[in-house]
């Protein structure tokens, strides 16, 4: 028997099990537990709720439907249920929790928003959760994701964000959050740090996963309306992974239902050129966190590869890696390839074009079909739309995941 999840997390001090915390520089200390107060009090607060609820409504599309995906289900050999987030306004489950940061900035008086991203996802809601309050906004991003995400990039501008490209590091989303938590600290009495996953220093992971949690409650009550049972298994990718604990919290308690996240393989374990930290990696510190990352014997933290922007990150949110621990839930890793033909498999099958991150929880469930029965149920988190990825796959057109082997009917 799993080890049930025990609510209510984080601790006081901000932590799931051993992990999470706060490992920050003393300045941003006062910045943190002044946030800490805020949400306290806005998240029981009527008003604020109520104000969320309805831009997250009319403004953004919620709720978003699940989808039976017939066609895929037939193939794989489950009844597959997917959750629509890439249906939102601006594509992506990001814009949940990008619009309850900015009304929180606002709130507490806060003149300038900041944000990173990776895949620009998180970097598209932000500006555009900005736009609607009327807040000045910038974006760090690794100059290597604003090459493959130029689109992304452009949107944001148009929403009247500015993107600062970061050209240390290996120029990814890692060095991204650094050099926004750089200006933060600087900036930190005027200005609000918008973070896109359930990552970070206390009270981040908790904030995040508050507001991304109405993925798995709409899911929840859709499921059982449809099936009149829980699902078998809930699937979702996991870079950061604020789209699957947000998919995952509402059956934490339902120890009969397998919790599955995907992380990115990238060209696989063994070559160690992946961003698979839950798999692959071990408990440290990073960015303001103590959780799974990737890193060598020096704790120096590695370098990270995957073929999507939005997974390739070297750590992950402590709510996973206390879930990881206590085996609660499952993580897994599929390559580079795999993805691809997720990807391929989904657009050929059902005519979704999923982003290449849910496009890695897509590819596992060839793996999982066969480790459940006939009459199985698994919902599926499609956590963002692929338009962003169309340049990206388009340059991997002669990789082996495209053809008959793949979701071509």
């Amino acid at each position: 028997m799993k080890a049930a999840h025990s609510h209510p997390l984080p601790d006081a001090r901000g932590r799931f099990g051993p992990f999470g915390g706060r490992y920050v520089p003393e300045t941003l200390i006062p910045a943190l537990e002044e946030l800490e107060r805020s949400y306290a009090r806005l998240s029981v607060d009527p008003r604020f709720q109520d104000e969320l609820t309805a831009l997250l409504r009319d403004y953004c599309g919620r709720p978003t439907p699940l989808y039976f995906a017939r066609r895929l289900s037939e193939r794989v050999g489950v009844r597959v249920y997917i959750k629509r987030e890439d249906l939102l306004h601006t594509g992506a489950h990001k814009i949940n929790n990008a619009m309850g940061q900015v009304l929180l900035a606002r709130r507490m008086g806060k003149r300038r928003i900041i944000a990173e991203t990776g895949a620009g996802q998180h970097g598209v809601a932000t500006a555009t959760a900005a736009a609607t309050v009327g807040l000045p906004c910038e974006v760090y991003m690794g100059r290597e994701d604003t090459l493959r995400q130029a689109l992304n990039v452009y949107r944001m501008q148009l929403l009247g964000a500015r993107v600062i490209p970061v050209d240390v590091g290996t120029r990814t989303l890692k060095d991204a959050i650094n050099e926004a938590l750089r200006d933060w600290v600087t900036n930190v009495r005027d200005t609000f740090y918008v973070i896109g996953s359930a990552v970070g220093p206390h009270p981040y992971p908790r904030i995040v996963a508050d507001f991304q949690s109405v993925i798995g409650r709409e899911a929840r009550q859709q499921i059982l309306a449809r099936e009149g049972r829980l699902p078998d298994a809930v699937v979702a990718c996991v870079g950061g992974g604020s789209n699957a604990i947000g998919l995952f919290r509402a059956f934490v308690e339902d120890e009969r239902v397998r919790l599955i996240g995907v992380e990115a393989g990238g060209a696989g374990l063994g070559a160690g050129r992946h961003a698979a930290s839950l798999t692959a990696g071990s408990p440290g510190v990073l960015h303001g966190a103590y959780t799974y990352l990737l890193q060598d014997e020096s704790g120096q933290v590695l370098g990270t590869h995957s073929v999507s922007a939005g997974l390739d990150y070297p750590g992950v949110g402590p709510e996973h890696a206390y879930l990881k621990d206590n085996g609660r839930a499952e993580y897994v890793a599929v390559s580079d390839a795999q993805a691809l033909r997720g990807f391929y498999l989904l657009a050929g099958l059902e005519g979704i074009l999923p982003a290449l991150e849910p496009a890695h929880a897509v590819a596992y469930l060839e793996t999982l079909a066969p480790q459940l029965g006939q009459d199985a149920v698994v919902l599926l988190g499609l956590s963002g739309r692929g338009d962003k990825d169309v340049e990206t796959v388009r340059r991997h057109e002669a990789a082996p995941a495209k053809g008959a082997d793949a979701g071509e009917p």
